[in-house]
C-alpha cells in the first residue's frame, strides 16, 4: 500500500503545465478565497484555506504558492484549489481508484 506521508514530499519537483499556472494566476488576480488540497509530510493529505497572495520559485526546491493564512504549498503537489484540479489531481485519483488491499473483498482467511 502507498505511504502518502512518506511519498508526498519526499519527491522532486514537477514542472508542471502552463494550464495550472494559469488557474493560479487567475484566482490571485479575482482574489479568490477558499480550500486547496495537496499532498503534504504531515498528514498525507492536508487542507490550506485563504486566499492566493502570490505564487514564487524557490531554487531548488519548485514553485510554491502563498496564502494569506501562511501556508506555503509546492505548486506540484496541489489536488485541488478552491475546487478545481491542480497539478497532483491525477496521482490523487489514481490512488483513490487503486485496489487497496488486493483481496477483491475477500478475508484473508476466505482465499
Amino acid at each position: 500500500m502507498m505511504n502518502l506521508k512518506n511519498a508526498s514530499l519526499n519527491t522532486p519537483y514537477l514542472p508542471v503545465a502552463w494550464e495550472y499556472r494559469e488557474v493560479i494566476e487567475e484566482e490571485i488576480e479575482k482574489k479568490t478565497t477558499g480550500k486547496v488540497f495537496y499532498f503534504c509530510a504531515e498528514e498525507g493529505i492536508c487542507e490550506g484555506q485563504g486566499q492566493i497572495l502570490c505564487m514564487e520559485e524557490e531554487k531548488n526546491k519548485g514553485l510554491f504558492v502563498l496564502l494569506d493564512s501562511g501556508s506555503k504549498i509546492r505548486v506540484d503537489r496541489i489536488i485541488t484549489i478552491f475546487g478545481r484540479p491542480g497539478a497532483a489531481y491525477d496521482e490523487y485519483d489514481a490512488y483513490g481508484s487503486s485496489c487497496m488491499d488486493c483481496m477483491g473483498g475477500y478475508e484473508k482467511d476466505e482465499l
